[in-house]
């Protein structure tokens, strides 16, 4: 992979640390020739979290918000492709239900047009716990990330702050989130822009900028923080 940052040492450190699945050579192994060490690819990329098919078979799912989240989603793909920034997909696994691999529903969640550079499963709330995308970002020189994806205030929510703490740069687009209602155990119920405001409250400024569509399309890598 050439001369590592002191930035991509640490976070190659903590993945060392942290995998629960394989080795991190291992890991760099596997990865596709055409994914590993490109260094032209920008520092910058988009990440799509668990929008999948299996959503549709839990109880709580409703589609009271899917047009709006899918406009923005799609756009912000979109946007992404026409600006070459790679796209990355993350997909939930379990072994058992919706969620499971042999279910079929481990599929971009219709009617989402996505060619993602690179694709991979997770089994934790963080997409960089254990599914080898931690390696594909220190790889591929990525300084700076784009959160949407599906829920909200959990593994979007869970993988910015991870993010953060590793030293990224990271955009939360909260307009193209989705998530569902919930009930706290005083019996409220927290509806999703409710609980969209209160993910962004917490994370504004601390963890990531809150933007968005265009304008973390139209962010410069280098004005960011990292």
């Amino acid at each position: 992979m050439g001369r590592l940052s002191q930035f991509h040492w640490r976070v190659l450190s903590y993945s060392r640390l942290t995998s629960a699945f394989q080795p991190l050579t291992t890991t760099l192994n596997r990865l596709p020739s055409h994914l590993a060490g490109d260094r032209k690819m920008s520092a910058t990329a988009l990440i799509v979290i668990d929008a999948q098919e299996s959503f549709r078979h839990r109880p709580y799912f409703r589609e009271d918000d899917l047009a709006r989240y899918v406009e923005r989603q799609q756009a912000l793909v979109d946007g992404a492709a026409t600006s070459g920034l790679p796209v990355v997909q993350i997909f939930h696994v379990e072994d058992e239900g919706p969620f499971a691999e042999a279910s079929g529903l481990v599929t971009t969640l219709r009617p989402l047009r996505i060619a993602p550079a690179a694709t991979f499963l997770k089994r934790r709330h963080s997409a960089l716990v254990g599914s080898g995308f931690d390696v594909w970002l220190v790889a591929n020189g990525i300084r700076r990330l784009i959160i949407s994806g599906i829920r909200t205030e959990q593994c979007c929510e869970t993988t910015t702050r991870h993010a953060s703490d590793l030293g990224y740069a990271v955009d939360y687009v909260g307009e193209a989130t989705l998530t569902f209602a919930m009930v706290d155990a005083a019996g409220r119920m927290w509806s999703p822009a409710e609980l969209r405001a209160r993910t962004e409250l917490v994370l504004a400024g601390r963890f990531a900028r809150i933007a968005t569509v265009e304008q973390a399309l139209a962010a410069q890598p280098d004005k960011l923080a990292a």
